[in-house]
């Protein structure tokens, strides 16, 4: 097996397909990979037309973190390089890994700092990838979770480019040692209780010594994924655009139940996604299957995960954000001239004059109107109908799913 050599020339042939970016920004740690990818990128300053400029997160968790920023800066400046710290909160949720929320600080930190139409630049490398791969088949991830880290992606306001994806960390570490970079060595990388560094450290030695090619290899397999995984994409595009539902945003049930399960969990994930939400787990996304799709069709079933939920009315599928029930006893006076706010039920009530429609100006008169929610058992009279009926026969005959209907205002003379 030849040694992997990396330089300027194979960076230009990355940053250059499909599009030169416009401008660059590395995510600059001040370690050796994000070094190097700077490092080259400052040496292709004639040959490639885009601006340059970095980043650094400071996550403050370790005693070392301000001299870090501060090596960073000293290097930047040595190197004429515009350099941005952002400082973010590492903090763990409650049942978040240390690992994932600085991840997740990091990356919510890159992207709301990333200027509109700028690439974002990581040193992402080809160990790294075979790293990613081994850790989402150990989580029993899917064709998704295995194409692990994309090479260009959308980002923020911009794109998320990682060029360095084929390129050994010996091959970067050579360049290191040529040019005579000086990085900092996080001592975090070097704990084992981290998953990564576990695999890092005790696993890939193991598998390079029986398989050399086993990081080239792993990360081949990525890709093979990855391109899986954007075939099965545009399916579940295609049949979602065919599984439209009578109201806006919603699926057919119908139209799943003709799909075979596969394709079922797919377009639900791909709607789900298209949605902004959290994509569920396994377990979650086999209930939804078997809670929402066969049951009876008189029910109205709900499946939560996390703050969103999805629930069937008639033949569609809703995807939602879980909210609180309205509480029934309150009630709030409006004199109708200004808006009125709905903490129980969010949104904005506001009226608007109008001629043979919505209440009497007469019968509201100065005192306005009190605005409740419902209880149960309430009854009205249509305009233009002899008789009273029941709210809920009403509501029915609207097709107003049943959990819109406890957020809708009630309004009556004050």
């Amino acid at each position: 097996m030849s040694k992997q050599t990396f330089n300027g020339d194979y960076l230009l042939q990355q940053l250059c397909h499909p599009a030169v970016p416009v401008a660059c920004q590395v995510a600059y740690s001040g370690g050796l990979d994000s070094h190097v990818l700077l490092h080259a990128l400052c040496g292709l300053r004639d040959r490639l037309d885009s601006s340059l400029s970095a980043v650094h997160i400071h996550h403050g968790l370790q005693a070392e973190a301000d001299q870090w920023a501060q090596h960073c800066r000293q290097v930047c400046a040595a190197l004429g390089v515009e350099l941005t710290v952002l400082s973010v909160d590492a903090a763990p949720s409650p049942g978040e890994s240390p690992e994932a929320a600085a991840r997740r600080a990091r990356y919510d930190a890159l992207r709301t700092g990333l200027p509109a139409g700028h690439c974002l630049l990581t040193a992402h490398h080809q160990d790294d990838q075979a790293e990613t791969l081994l850790l989402q088949l150990l989580r029993g991830a899917g064709v998704s979770g295995l194409a692990a880290m994309p090479a260009a992606a959308c980002f923020g306001q911009g794109q998320h480019l990682r060029p360095l994806l084929r390129v050994t960390r010996a091959a970067l570490q050579d360049y290191a040692a040529q040019a005579s970079l000086h990085w900092i060595e996080d001592p975090s990388n070097a704990a084992l209780d981290y998953d990564r560094n576990y695999l890092r450290h005790q696993v890939m030695p193991r598998l390079h010594a029986r398989w050399p090619a086993a990081a080239a290899s792993l990360s081949r397999s990525a890709g093979h994924c990855a391109t899986a995984d954007a075939v099965i994409a545009e399916v579940a595009a295609a049949d979602c655009v065919q599984l439209a539902g009578s109201q806006p945003d919603t699926l057919s049930v119908t139209g799943l139940c003709g799909l075979s399960p596969g394709r079922q969990a797919q377009a639900l994930r791909y709607w789900l996604q298209q949605h902004g939400r959290q994509l569920p787990s396994t377990a979650v996304l086999t209930r939804l299957v078997a809670d929402l799709l066969y049951c009876r069709t008189d029910a109205s079933p709900c499946v939560c995960w996390g703050d969103h939920e999805v629930r069937r009315y008639r033949d569609d599928l809703y995807c939602l954000w879980q909210c609180a029930v309205p509480d029934a006893a309150a009630v709030l006076d409006w004199s109708l001239a200004t808006a009125l706010p709905l903490p129980q039920a969010g949104g904005l009530l506001t009226a608007t004059p109008g001629r043979g429609r919505g209440l009497r100006a007469a019968a509201v008169g100065a005192t306005g109107v009190r605005v409740a929610w419902r209880r149960g058992g309430e009854r009205c009279q249509p305009a233009g109908r002899r008789f009273h009926h029941s709210l809920k026969k009403l509501f029915q005959a609207a097709g107003i799913p049943p959990w819109q209907r406890n957020h809708s205002p009630d309004l009556s003379r004050g």
